[in-house]
């Protein structure tokens, strides 16, 4: 339990390893996770080091093993989490291990490139198999040839090409080569532009080849050297517009292009895409176009495939097509099967193979720390351990030695030293949400007091001033007793998700917060805006009914209409109908509460600095800082909330003068004038100036005291210091920032088995430095008591926001009648309860969150706190699987 309040006892021990026995050794205690090593190597390279070989072993393995998991999520397969944690297997596993990846590796590979090969080779025959068929429509479809008119031409018998079944392009193709059977002559932009497909070289030789054509000439003309020919094949569909235009320009119009989309996705085989692609068909003329034609394809990856001129080429060709890939189809599957089977057996121990190989790992960077003695057989370490953990870790040093086989047992001796040691706060499921908002702050110095056990009730609490309402905090309650009582099965889900893992990592803390504001609401009577009338109000009306009705405003005297005892417990339920002073009786109410609870929190952190200087036995700091920061703390800011109580208790409005409400002096003013020993104004008559005998004279007495306490903390010490040293004739001094604390933190060393061993400070650096605590504490005090006021503002935020939601909101609902207003009232409450969940709960709550862990973190903890230490982190398996697991999951 004393850890709870200090951090552990740390002590610095060498630890001596037979090299045989050190990895068993090495792995016991990182399943044991309460030994932090040094590393005696600083100055060697991390590539230089004895184990470095060990370490790019098992790195190879998890790029082996990363490789299998990628697969395996690519195809969906679950992977076997028994949540177990296998031992670290021996080094002489590490070869078996290294040739079951290395086996898996190749095996994958070798299938995958397979299978890339037979996807490469499906998607050529597909993309065939569409080229046939749309070339297909194209050579069967008849379209007219075009004719000179000129009688010195004699008619031929030519082959006819019809266009692609392309119905957006009909028009332009019927245009391109005009109409059959026309006469006396042809269209002369359908000629000019049928012309511009063919070379001038072969224009040039027109008269002796007869009329203008698309396509080849009969097998008995010779004249094939100047006829077109064509070019067909795939291309990726958002390409098209761009290949269209460089044909075009590039070629300057003397081809004829077609194009068809294909309708369905094809695959790719590299990454696995969806890809949609268009045929298309080139019609040119000469070998020059030709070449020009396959560079323009090249450029832009489309794939040219052969088109057999004949229908009957075509259709065989089509037919072994079709043949090929239902062969394919079987391949394919078959490999799929054999690639999923693998894949199924290694999901099976992947994330065992993942913890094995990390934790091989762990051992060899951690012996890599290591140094080896002249004789190369033995291996010394020096680690941080808890002084209560000793015996275990003995223990688990003996357990690895034996499982090694070795016959020399391990030696672990405790050394002085004076190194800081770090800092380890033994922690729970409970206890490590509050641990973290302390360390968020800075990490507590060594043995220094731990405020997380006392944040566990002052940080709900404060919450819950500025939060209070009954309903809200029943929500945030319930919401975080679900996540507790779902805890095991919301843990094991282990998601990515930053914003939910904030709120299950703090549900204690969510849990606590709900509750104090459920007791809080309690005690301002206030749920949803409204009160509850429980034990009946202690206010009576003395109006009759008639006065009521016809008086918006009636007041209630305290002498008539009270009982005289007061409401049970929380505020009185009439106050939720008095509108006109509502709100200045709730300012009045938690102004005064947010100070003193405010000044309460500060003294409590002025007291818990005494400990820290008691246990480190430091006199100076406790004679000459600690008694003038209580006192004047005291005399000024806890006297003036004894003023509160005082006015409460003396004065009345059921009392007569000079102690009625009349005569109750303000203590804001009361306050600023005994601080500026100003002369109170003269009171009301028959009432007095002073609450009671004797306190000009008091407050005068406390202003002085306290005024008095500045120099002591600004100089007394460092003066004591300079004293010191020039008694121990030692300049410049060795020790910390004084002889005191010197000693303090030295003798601290025998509490915690190390202390502090620091340069020393000059004198000037440290008239400096209580310089600037002294004016911090002193201005410090007055604006950390006004920043409590933040309690009250924040909660009166909170409860006009609730009131404004019930009023503009909700109460048009609830003043609906009839089947209407039901399905009126449905749809407003739903609205209602969406904007209180989201502001009111969400919104307010995390605003007050950060308000509260401001005042724990600069009004609170900056009166003893330090927090200049350094974390235990201890060689532990665990923290190493879980960091590993959250990288790969990044």
């Amino acid at each position: 339990m004393g850890s709870l309040f200090r951090s552990e006892e740390m002590a610095l021990c060498q630890l001596f390893l037979q090299s045989e026995a050190a990895y068993a050794c090495v792995s016991e205690l990182g399943e044991l996770g309460l030994v932090q090593f040094r590393d005696l190597n600083p100055d060697v390279n991390a590539f230089q080091r004895k184990f470095v070989n060990e370490v790019r072993r098992c790195d190879e393995m998890e790029r082996k093993l990363r490789y299998l998991e990628k697969e395996i999520k690519k195809d969906g397969i679950p992977m076997l989490d028994t949540g177990e944690s296998p031992e670290a297997p021996q080094p002489r596993e590490m070869i078996d291990l290294e040739a079951t990846f290395e086996k898996l590796e190749n095996e994958l590979r070798e299938v995958n490139q397979n299978a890339e090969a037979l996807k490469r080779n499906f998607l050529e025959l597909t993309e065939l198999k569409h080229i046939l068929r749309k070339t297909q429509v194209f050579f069967d479809e008849s379209v007219p040839t075009v004719y000179k008119s000129s009688s010195a031409y004699s008619s031929s018998k030519y082959r006819r090409y019809p266009q692609m079944a392309d119905n957006q392009n009909e028009d332009e193709q019927a245009q391109l080569l005009g109409e059959e059977g026309q006469e006396g002559g042809v269209n002369q932009t359908t000629e000019s532009m049928t012309r511009a497909l063919i070379t001038d070289e072969a224009r040039t030789a027109g008269a002796s080849m007869g009329p203008v054509q698309l396509g080849y000439m009969e097998k008995s003309n010779d004249r094939e050297d100047y006829l077109p020919c064509f070019v067909a094949g795939v291309i990726l569909r958002e390409r098209l517009p761009a290949f269209e235009r460089m044909l075009w320009r590039a070629c300057r119009g003397n081809v004829f292009l077609r194009q068809a989309m294909i309708e369905t996705p094809l695959e790719d085989p590299t990454n696995g895409d969806q890809v949609h692609k268009s045929v298309f068909i080139i019609f040119f003329q000469g070998d020059q176009l030709k070449t020009r034609v396959k560079k323009i394809c090249e450029g832009f990856r489309a794939t040219l495939y052969p088109c057999p001129e004949a229908p009957a080429d075509r259709r065989e060709m089509a037919m072994g097509v079709m043949t090929r890939i239902e062969d394919l189809n079987t391949v394919l599957g078959q490999t799929q099967d054999h690639r999923h089977r693998v894949l199924v057996a290694a999901a099976k121990n992947l994330k065992n193979w993942f913890v094995k190989v990390r934790k091989i790992k762990a051992i060899y960077h951690t012996l890599n720390l290591f140094n080896l003695d002249v004789t190369q057989k033995c291996l010394i370490a020096e680690c941080w351990v808890p002084l209560l953990d000793i015996e275990t870790i003995q223990l688990a040093l003996r357990r690895g030695t034996e499982r090694s086989g070795s016959s020399v047992p391990p030696i672990l001796n405790r050394m002085q030293t004076f190194k800081n040691p770090p800092t380890y706060n033994r922690t729970n499921k409970f206890t490590k949400a509050f641990q973290a908002l302390i360390d968020a702050y800075g990490v507590a110095s060594y043995r220094e007091m731990n405020p997380a056990p006392y944040t566990i009730i002052t940080f709900p609490f404060l919450f819950a001033v500025m939060f209070g309402d009954l309903g809200h905090g029943a929500i945030m309650a319930l919401f975080g007793l679900w996540m507790i009582r779902k805890e095991k099965g919301l843990a094991a889900q282990k998601t990515d998700n930053e914003i939910w893992n904030i709120f299950f990592g703090g549900r204690y803390i969510i849990f606590l917060m709900g509750v104090f504001s459920m007791y809080t609401g309690l005690i301002y009577n206030d749920i949803f805006s409204k009160s509850l009338n429980i034990f009946g109000s202690h206010w009576h009306l003395s109006y009759n009914k008639s006065t009521v009705m016809e008086n918006k405003f009636l007041q209630l005297s305290p002498k008539g209409d009270y009982e005289g005892a007061p409401y049970p417990f929380g505020m009185d339920p009439i106050w939720q109908v008095a509108g006109a002073n509502k709100i200045i009786f709730h300012n009045a109410y938690k102004m005064k509460i947010s100070i003193i609870f405010g000044v309460i929190h500060m003294i409590f952190g002025v007291v818990m600095s005494w400990h820290n200087h008691t246990y480190f036995r430091n006199r100076i700091s406790l004679l000459y800082e600690f008694i003038p920061q209580l006192v004047f703390l005291l005399l000024l800011f806890f006297y003036m909330v004894l003023l509160m109580f005082i006015k409460w208790i003396k004065f009345a409005a059921t009392n007569n003068k000079p102690y009625s409400e009349a005569c109750a002096p303000s203590i804001l003013i009361t306050f600023i004038d005994m601080v500026l020993f100003n002369t109170p104004k003269p009171p009301p008559e028959n009432c007095e100036t002073y609450m009671f005998m004797g306190q000009h004279f008091i407050q005068v007495l406390f202003v002085l005291v306290a005024v008095g306490c500045i120099p002591v903390m600004l100089l007394a010490k460092p003066l004591l210091i300079m004293q010191a040293r020039k008694q121990a004739n030692v300049q410049p001094i060795a020790g910390a920032t004084s002889d005191a604390e010197a000693g303090g933190v030295s003798n601290g060393g025998s509490h915690g088995g190390g202390g502090g061993h620091e340069e020393e400070e000059e004198l000037s650096e440290i008239f400096i430095h209580q310089s600037i605590h002294t004016i911090e504490y002193v201005l410090g005090s007055v604006s950390h008591t006004a920043s409590y006021l933040r309690l009250w503002a924040l909660s009166l935020a909170h409860a006009q926001l609730a009131e404004v939601l019930w009023t503009m909101v909700l109460s048009i609902g609830l003043k609906q009648e009839g089947p209407v207003g039901g399905i009126v009232l449905t749809c407003v409450f739903a609205f209602w309860a969406i904007l209180t969940v989201g502001i009111l709960v969400l919104m307010e709550g995390l605003s007050a969150f950060l308000h509260t862990l401001r005042l724990h973190w600069v009004e609170f903890q900056s009166k003893f706190y330090k927090g200049q230490g350094y974390a235990f982190q201890p060689f532990s398996f665990d923290a190493i699987i879980e960091n590993g697991a959250a990288a790969a999951e990044e």
